[in-house]
């Protein structure tokens, strides 16, 4: 059996405060994980920001470094004066030592956009939980942080040959505004060309800032998607995300496997050998993303979908340097 969230309503006009819409009974504590989402877990998170490994250049003043030169309370740097500079960055201090004029540089502050990609297609219903539901809950989860950091937070999803993109959110304000947003994602229907929707988000991208990508990869031109995406500028972050079924399947004897987007079946015979060799298959299959990942300064994490919440963000992507 799979799980899937009620569809959202419509907050009423204007509304800027944490109400809770419908929609959101998938993130709140369950039978799957009882302690997320709950008071105590959101505090939790708010400790945390998503890093980023180089200085951004943003839009807007927020809670990050640029490598720009502001106006802000913190000095940074000097340099040379040159005609119509602001007199009022003089240091007067420096010109009456060594008789030359120099201006204030200073460190200024601005937001970065966390945009999460979560692949959309038929296969990611599969599994219990279901793959898609554990990447709506990840990216609830970093998204909450995104919000209580101050960026701004933006959600698309991936079906057939396009991303879905839903409006920005900033704020932890918004968090059941998100929550709503990522409850009406459902799998598509027919073929997902990943690589035509990845790109087609790539296209939507604005200044530097952060993807995160949540994908089961079962698409042939996956290793497109993350090259794709890392040449974007925005610092990318993988999440693999499969079911406990397909990392170590409990089956055997003769089979017919169809694919839940092609509707093409295969017939195969399985026993000990063969699901020996599936697993090395796949543990080369996930090393060689997690290669093209590193080449391409990306962050690639192997995730499945029983791996608690709180596990994930606290230790797991803690330990990657996701978030600190």
């Amino acid at each position: 059996m799979t799980l899937s969230p009620t569809p959202p309503t419509e907050p009423p006009a204007g509304e800027r405060t944490a109400e809770r819409p419908t929609g959101v009974k998938a993130f709140l504590p369950n039978d799957l994980d009882p302690t997320v989402f709950d008071e105590a877990f959101l505090r939790q998170l708010e400790r945390l920001g998503v890093l980023m490994k180089q200085p951004v250049r943003g839009g807007l003043k927020g809670g990050r470094r640029s490598v720009k030169r502001g106006q802000s309370v913190e000095f940074a740097d000097y340099r040379d004066y040159t005609l119509g500079d602001d007199l009022r960055q003089l240091d007067w201090n420096v010109y009456a030592r060594l008789e030359k004029l120099f201006v204030k540089l200073f460190i200024e502050e601005e937001d970065v956009t966390i945009t999460f990609l979560l692949d959309a297609s038929p296969s990611m219903a599969f599994g219990r939980p279901q793959k898609l539901l554990f990447a709506k809950r990840a990216a609830a989860a970093l998204g909450y942080i995104g919000l209580a950091s101050e960026d701004r937070v933006v959600v698309a999803a991936l079906a057939g040959r396009q991303a879905r993109r839903q409006g920005g959110l900033r704020g932890s304000g918004r968090v059941f505004r998100l929550l709503a947003n990522l409850s009406s994602i459902q799998p598509g229907e027919g073929v997902t060309d990943l690589v035509a929707a990845a790109r087609h988000a790539a296209a939507m991208l604005r200044g530097r800032g952060v993807v995160v990508l949540i994908s089961d990869l079962l698409d042939p031109g996956a290793d497109r998607v993350i090259r794709e995406l890392a040449s974007t500028g925005s610092e990318l972050i993988v999440l693999h995300t499969l079911s406990p079924d397909e990392l170590d399947p409990a089956l055997e004897g003769d089979l017919k496997l169809v694919d839940s987007e092609t509707g093409e079946g295969i017939d195969v015979t399985v026993d000990l050998a063969t699901l020996d060799d599936y697993k090395a298959r796949l543990a080369a299959w996930q090393e060689s993303f997690a290669d093209l990942a590193a080449k391409r300064r990306a962050s690639y994490v192997a995730l499945s979908t029983d791996v608690p919440l709180a596990d994930l963000v606290f230790a797991e992507l803690r330990r990657r340097r996701v978030v600190g």
